[in-house]
């Protein structure tokens, strides 16, 4: 200590925490004075923690190795766990800036092989990596630097972050914890990848569970625990410094690699991996723990000396096995243990088992708070009766019986709220509760008793719910208001009565002239009759599913069938560190069943009438040389007859609802839709189909939304009640695998595709693309049933586009009449829409007459041969068509030249740019639509929405249409 005018500075000249590391089996390596020994656990006699085997003796180090001056000791020691066959230890100091010394030795003979000690220097402890591998932080460089157990140096690797202090043993081979900073990170030297980091501040120590599941950081004021992944389970904090940490042991009890005991200045806690965390016992001095078995703390002193003193883990056992469901273990403990207090009551409550809290309590008090929280309506009762011998009538004990009275109302107990109604006299719910429960006899006793206790309120209420005009006359009458009397009398006819009352208020000089008036009899504002609806069926208590809570009541099948021993424990084999590194993963198979057989649909074409097409073959004139023309409750505390540590209630499964199940079961926005997912169909839409413009879709989204479900009204005054529609349910309630019917099908789209033929053939073609842009707008939410009717909707969005196109050429060639170069390419284009047979041949018409016209004759003579080719050119009544087309193949023929120069070679493959209606050959750059399939030249209308559907857009690939499950 150093002092000055103020106070004085205490100064820590050298640390007492001896080195030490825990070794194979139950043995435990350390540092007394200059000697490194073997402390063996398992040789332990008379008290006593074992026996100290001598390893080896440790060189004096750095300048002050002569006199072995203060901190000169050893800081740090590591065991090689990864060598069965030879003991290494590293052994390191601070001294001159950390230097550390390798010992190799001989197991069988321990003291007499030690080979000469391999030195360097490095930053920190070392640590092993393998059999013949450790690694140490080079203090200069801050790197990695691995060795060999010949201390030659063979790999030099950068970490991973910068300002790396420290390294410590990372639980498995090659694997290490770097500490920078305020962060620890999982590294794997080979692979030099980071596998884990977390935020530990000020980390002291690293701990790893024995099975190495789990590994325990301890810092300067917390612990932290995490897996072997470095993923973090929890984090305590406290206000000490920890000292030192060690994972239990214990062969039996599930503890082992579950339970952590820290130590500080003058405490010895314990930490669950649930977070959970409680002090053990007080210390008179500090001490280093270094393992722990049962209630045996084995431990180092600060001169070095092994240790044990005992511990009781009580509750932290009783914290696990509540933790691990392992109630056999928790009851046994009730019954065995010394566990009480408000402490474990309030943790037990917090948790969700106040039912075992009650076998601690015997408060009346405490024990009705707690039944009521875990809903055991007969423990809660039995309390309240407790406190109402001590406390009476008044007081406490009428708000007690007021708590039951609702608890027992939320299970829909009538009689146990009866009761606490009658005992608290609250005479207004009970005369409801009679009400609601149809129970008319016992109200009119309530109407009795309201009179006897000269209640006029509760005489009126009491008369209103049983709809007894004359009482309630009478009651009016009985409190002075004989006017409303009157009016009362009168409108429930009630004639003799409402005389009688116009006696007395004439002879109290009123008048009942102008009172009648006052009421709107037969208006909307008028009186209504006030009857309340007639019990149809009394019944009890609400029905309730019948369980089994085989949580932790029935002690004498919990005694008799529990595994559970505290006292003895046959020793079983450590096997659990197999376990932890296997994984096991399962796979299922999902197959989707697609039904046979699609519903057959043929066309309507419609009639054979062209009207409105109009095209320039009637203007052709002479030029031919001739003329032509788609269950019941239970006690919750008792009747259990077995018990086991891995019985533990389970709540029944709550039924999911249908929206749930479909939106669950289903990729297709339709299901979604309808289960009020507005957000989720939007956001399949736009993943599948590059959708982003949904006004377009809203009438169709809607109607899925809507057609899901069907309303059925209930009685008078109560709501309707809505039923789910399902595609699913033909042989039976398919649960919740369910899907919901929508109100789009295959029909549907046909019926638009019809509806769309018939306005293209008779020349409304406006109407027709409304059609078609309709269809096309249904389709993505209209859900296949099987593989046909999936193939028959793709067929359909085809059919859709082709013709929209058709539509849109037929416009544009309507606005370039004037320009015979463009008229003609958009006649040639049109033909190339793949449109049905009949309208093929009006497209192909109206070109051949257009290029004739114009004296494109190469063309026109094209067109007319494709036009003669068509199999309905040979029916009778296009007999005047063929001709036409003969006689312009003929002349074409004679003439053949163009007179202008046309964007179009009938010989190259293309496609149909939708915005400039020229062709796209092949080889030319373009983009589409991933929904319609419309393609566009260049990238210019990358981004913008569909030009044919309009609302996707354009250049996204996407998975494209999904049409079903």
């Amino acid at each position: 200590a150093a002092g000055h005018d103020s106070g004085m500075i205490v100064f820590k000249l050298e640390r007492e925490r001896p080195a030490s590391a825990n070794g194979p089996g139950d043995k435990l390596y350390y540092v007394r004075g200059r000697e490194l020994f073997c402390h063996d656990y398992g040789r332990a006699t008379g008290g006593s923690s074992g026996v100290d085997v001598p390893i080896a003796s440790l060189r004096r180090v750095g300048q002050q190795a002569q006199t072995d001056g203060i901190g000169s000791g050893p800081r740090f020691l590591s065991y090689n766990m990864h060598n069965p066959t030879e003991g290494n230890v590293l052994v390191c100091s601070e001294v001159d800036g950390g230097c550390y010394e390798l010992i190799t030795y001989s197991l069988t003979n321990a003291g007499g092989s030690v080979t000469d000690g391999k030195r360097g220097s490095c930053l920190g402890p070392g640590v092993f990596l393998g059999r013949n591998r450790f690694a140490i932080l080079d203090r200069h460089k801050r790197e990695i630097v691995v060795k060999n157990l010949n201390n030659e140096t063979t790999k030099r690797v950068q970490a991973p972050l910068p300002n790396v202090d420290c390294l410590y043993d990372g639980g498995a081979s090659g694997r290490i914890i770097l500490r920078a900073d305020d962060r620890a990170v999982l590294f794997e030297v080979q692979s030099r990848r980071v596998i884990g980091e977390l935020t530990a501040p000020k980390i002291k120590n690293v701990v790893w569970s024995p099975d190495g599941s789990k590994v325990a950081l301890l810092c300067k004021y917390g612990v932290v625990i995490a897996n072997r992944q470095l993923e973090q389970l929890c984090s305590i904090s406290d206000t000490v410094r920890i000292k030192s940490g060690a994972w239990d042991v214990s062969p039996s009890g599930g503890t082992s690699s579950n339970l952590f005991i820290y130590t500080t200045l003058h405490h010895v806690k314990y930490c669950l991996s649930t977070g959970d965390t409680g002090t053990i016992r007080t210390l008179d001095n500090p001490i280093y723990a270094t393992r722990v078995v049962k209630d045996q703390l084995f431990c180092l002193d600060r001169e070095a000396r092994s240790r044990v003193i005992s511990i009781d883990t009580t509750e932290a056992r009783f914290k696990l096995a509540l933790a691990n469901k392992k109630y056999g273990q928790v009851m046994h403990m009730v019954k065995h243990s010394r566990l009480c207090g408000r402490a474990i009551v309030a943790y037990l409550q917090s948790k969700g088992f106040p039912e075992v809290a009650l076998h601690f309590v015997r408060d009346p008090q405490t024990r009705f708070r707690l039944a009521l929280a875990c809903g055991n309506i007969e423990a809660a009762m039995e309390s309240a009766f407790s406190l109402e011998q001590q406390q009476g009538l008044d007081g406490k004990a009428r708000d007690v019986w007021g708590e039951l009275g609702s608890e027992a109302l939320r299970q829909g107990n009538h009689q146990v709220v009866e009761m606490s109604y009658q005992r608290k006299k609250d005479f207004d719910r009970l005369s409801f509760l009679y009400m609601l429960t149809g129970d008319s006899e016992k109200l009119r006793k309530m109407l009795k008793i309201s009179n006897m206790r000269n209640d006029i309120m509760g005489r009126y209420h009491n008369a209103l719910l049983l709809g007894d005009a004359a009482e309630r006359v009478a009651v009016l009458e009985a409190s002075g208001n004989l006017p409303l009397a009157y009016i009362s009398a009168n409108l429930h006819g009630l004639v003799d009565v409402a005389e009688r009352i116009k006696v007395a208020i004439e002879t109290q000089e009123g008048s009942v002239e102008g009172l009648m008036d006052k009421v709107p009899v037969g208006t909307k504002k008028g009186g209504r009759l006030l009857q309340p609806p007639t019990p149809i069926i009394r019944g009890g208590n609400w029905p309730t599913l019948e369980i089994k809570k085989t949580t932790l009541e029935d002690l004498s099948a919990a005694d008799a069938g529990d595994e559970y021993e505290e006292e003895e424990a046959a020793p079983v084999a450590d096997t659990a560190g197999a376990a932890v590194w296997e994984d096991d993963f399962a796979a299922g198979d999902a197959d989707a069943d697609a039904g046979l057989g699609g519903a057959a649909d043929d066309f309507d074409m419609g009639g054979d009438d062209d009207m409105g097409w109009g095209d320039d073959l009637d203007d052709l004139g002479d030029d031919f040389g001739d003329d032509t023309p788609k269950a019941a409750p239970v006690d919750e505390m008792a009747g259990l007859n077995e018990i086991s540590d891995d019985a533990g209630f389970q709540m029944p499964a709550a039924g999911r609802p249908p929206a749930g199940c479909w939106a669950a079961n289903s990729s297709h926005a339709a299901d979604h839709m309808a289960a009020g997912g507005a957000s989720s169909a939007m956001q399949l839409l736009h993943r599948q189909i590059a959708a982003s413009d949904f006004s377009v879709l809203k009438g169709s989204m809607l109607g899925c939304y809507l057609g899901s479900t069907v309303s059925l009204p209930g009685i008078p005054g109560s709501g309707s009640i809505v039923v789910p529609l399902m595609r699913n349910d033909a042989s039976g309630h398919p649960g919740n695998d369910s899907l919901p019917r929508t109100s789009l099908n295959l029909r549907t789209l046909v019926t638009g595709i019809r509806q769309g033929y018939r306005f293209f053939q008779t020349g409304k073609f406006n109407d027709a693309k409304n059609a078609f842009t309709e269809v096309m707008a249904q389709i993505p939410l209209t859900a296949a049933e099987n593989k046909n009717e999936a193939s028959e909707m793709k067929e359909m969005l085809g059919i859709c586009r082709e013709y929209i196109t058709a539509i849109r050429i037929k416009g544009a060639m309507a606005e370039a009449g004037a320009d015979p170069v463009r008229s003609t390419e958009l006649a040639a284009l049109f033909t190339h829409c793949d449109l049905q047979p009949v309208h093929k041949l009006l497209a192909l018409r109206s070109a051949m007459g257009t290029s004739f016209k114009h004296k494109n004759y190469i063309v026109a003579a094209s067109f007319a041969r494709r036009l003669l080719e068509l199999p309905d050119m040979r029916s009778a009544k296009n007999a005047d068509l063929r001709t036409k087309a003969t006689k312009v193949l003929q002349k074409s023929e004679q003439m053949a030249r163009n007179e202008h120069t046309l964007n179009y070679n009938e010989n190259a493959a293309f496609v149909i740019d939708c915005k400039d209606f020229v062709p796209i050959y092949i080889g030319e750059e373009n983009v589409k639509c991933s929904y319609s399939g419309s393609s566009y030249k260049g990238s210019e209308m990358k981004g913008h929405v569909d030009l044919t559907d309009g609302f996707c857009t354009i250049g996204v690939e996407t998975i494209g249409l999904v049409t079903g499950k």
